[in-house]
């Protein structure tokens, strides 16, 4: 496969050492982390991890996500991580923050967020500028469901939708198919959640993870079509999903510059995944584009 200019994988996950050590002491508290790393097998990875990746499989840049935590301390501990790594890396990794919601976070519109009379609203708005101004470049994985909240109609939507527009940060969600075989992560984030999300969301751009568990076939109705005018779909987890053929059809639904290339690392290794994308019998300017081009722009790199 020729490789386009610039690789960029625009889904990984990174921890922090000392949560790698707790592992299993947070099998107990966490429930979607007991879901996935409940599974001795299941790799966990530093950033350490993800660089030497790159260097073996040619990738230039990676975004790190953060976890769907239920603890507001494990939430900012792996925030400050990934923010670390961001500017230790000189540019190589981007990282993609999330934030807790307090119980009285809520907004009641994005017309009112500016104003944002409780307390708990102004900590959750300054921390997404804190963030934002220490390097964070989106807000993600997440899993709203598995967090306690509804993406289509919920207070904390409405909070991520204003801080995605105010401080220019993609928002990155879990999608879940609502049909096949199930597998460790698989819920958290409904379709027609994101889809309402999107509908309402207006000038938020949204990276719909998974191929979007399959949204974008629903572009074949209009208004769904019309609803995805600023949601991305990356291609993370493949290879657990669907066959090759997936890349074709979903170019063929919303176009190839919505399709952005995410390896899951370390669900699997970069370049696995690459090679996998290899076999997808793109065009070179198609592969160019999914592997790196609509990133770099989305991303403004």
């Amino acid at each position: 496969m020729s490789k386009p200019r610039a690789i960029i994988d625009v889904h990984t996950h990174a921890f922090p050492p000392r949560i790698i050590e707790r592992r299993e002491e947070l099998l107990e508290t966490e429930p979607a982390f007991s879901e996935i790393y409940g599974n001795a097998e299941a790799k966990m990875a530093t950033a350490e991890d993800i660089l030497a990746s790159m260097d073996a499989a040619g990738v230039e840049a990676s975004v790190l996500c953060n976890f769907a935590w239920r603890s507001e301390v494990l939430i900012e501990a792996t925030n400050d991580y990934l923010i670390e790594w961001g500017q230790r890396s000189n540019g190589r990794l981007l990282p993609f923050v999330s934030v807790y919601f307090p119980p009285d976070a809520g907004a009641h519109g994005r017309a009112e967020m500016e104003d944002a009379p409780s307390a708990a609203k102004r900590g959750v708005r300054e921390r997404l500028r804190d963030l934002a101004a220490a390097g964070a470049r989106g807000i993600g994985e997440l899993r709203p469901d598995g967090s306690g909240y509804n993406l289509g109609d919920s207070d904390e939507a409405d909070l991520l939708a204003w801080a995605a527009a105010a401080f220019d940060l993609p928002l990155l969600v879990h999608a879940s198919e609502p049909v096949g075989h199930r597998y460790a992560g698989k819920l958290g984030g409904p379709i027609d959640s994101i889809a309402a999300f999107a509908r309402s969301a207006a000038g938020v751009t949204i990276i719909a993870a998974h191929w979007g568990g399959g949204l974008p076939f629903y572009a074949l109705m209009p208004e769904v079509r019309d609803a995805l005018e600023q949601v991305y779909f990356d291609t993370s987890a493949s290879h657990v999903l669907y066959d090759p053929s997936i890349y074709r059809r979903v170019i063929d639904l919303v176009g190839v510059e919505k399709i952005l290339w995410g390896s899951d690392f370390p669900l699997t290794s970069q370049a696995k995944a690459l090679e996998r994308t290899g076999a997808a019998e793109l065009t070179g300017d198609e592969l160019a584009a999914v592997l790196g081009g609509n990133a770099g722009r989305l991303l403004n790199l």
